[in-house]
């Protein structure tokens, strides 16, 4: 095994939310791994924009077997992490009398399942290495129910709980926490809430207590916090980064 300085894993680390968290890690000198599924060509801009610090391995971790396998390597290579970061998601978005079974069980193992087993595999290794502090990527439909989204919502609410359930199992040794976004300037929320129209984005800022739309340098600042000595005594909580906007 290769001796590096301290290891963090990001699942969905080269793109998005995942990306700007990827960076922060390294910026902070750690050695990052980021776990994606699909996405080659954001992941070598990624491994191009961060250099020797950070590697990227394409896994299915709705898969426990590539979970496993994955995980093997990145023991083997660089150690336990001192921090892991459960931020990889999907949305199949549906009305409930249309959502396939399918569409159930690609959310619930993308949401809920491979964290479990990412978790579950990297775990015993970070207790054995002195611990660390595990980070769970929420949202704030684990929270407040929408339309059409009940797989994601109820993946979310799941990971919420797991959270909580972890930070008593893993206790004192890993702190374990949540990190839920809100409006967070991305390519997806672009898309998705069409704040790039003047319309759609002054409706979406009405909710908005502060008024603006957060960027990703707030959510890595939350999770520089949670991984932090300053948060020592944190565990079993959750952090939203939302502007207000839901105050829960």
């Amino acid at each position: 095994m290769r001796v590096h300085k301290e290891l963090a894993v990001v699942t969905g680390g080269t793109k998005g939310i995942g990306l700007g968290l990827s960076g922060r890690l390294v910026s902070l000198g750690y050695r990052v791994v980021a776990l994606y599924r699909g996405d080659k060509e954001s992941a070598a801009a990624a491994e191009r924009e961060f250099g020797d610090s950070f590697r990227a391995l394409r896994a299915d971790l709705a898969d426990p077997d590539a979970v496993v396998t994955v995980a093997d390597e990145v023991l083997a290579e660089y150690g336990a992490p001192k921090v892991l970061v459960n931020n990889a998601g999907r949305n199949i978005d549906r009305p409930f009398l249309d959502m396939s079974f399918d569409d159930w069980d690609q959310v619930i193992a993308a949401n809920l399942s491979a964290p479990f087993y990412l978790t579950r595999t990297l775990a015993p290794k970070m207790l054995e290495a002195g611990g660390g502090s595990v980070v769970n990527v929420a949202a704030t439909t684990g929270i407040r129910p929408r339309l059409d989204g009940l797989n994601y919502c109820a993946s979310k609410a799941g990971l919420l709980h797991f959270t909580k359930c972890l930070a008593m199992e893993l206790a004192p040794t890993i702190r374990v926490n949540s990190l839920i976004p809100g409006m967070i300037d991305t390519e997806e929320m672009r898309t998705r809430f069409r704040t790039d129209e003047p319309y759609y984005r002054d409706k979406l800022l009405d909710e908005i207590p502060q008024r603006r739309i957060g960027d990703v340098d707030m959510m890595a600042d939350a999770l520089e916090f949670l991984i932090g000595e300053k948060s020592s005594y944190v565990t079993g909580q959750k952090l939203i980064v939302d502007g207000g906007q839901f105050m829960w």
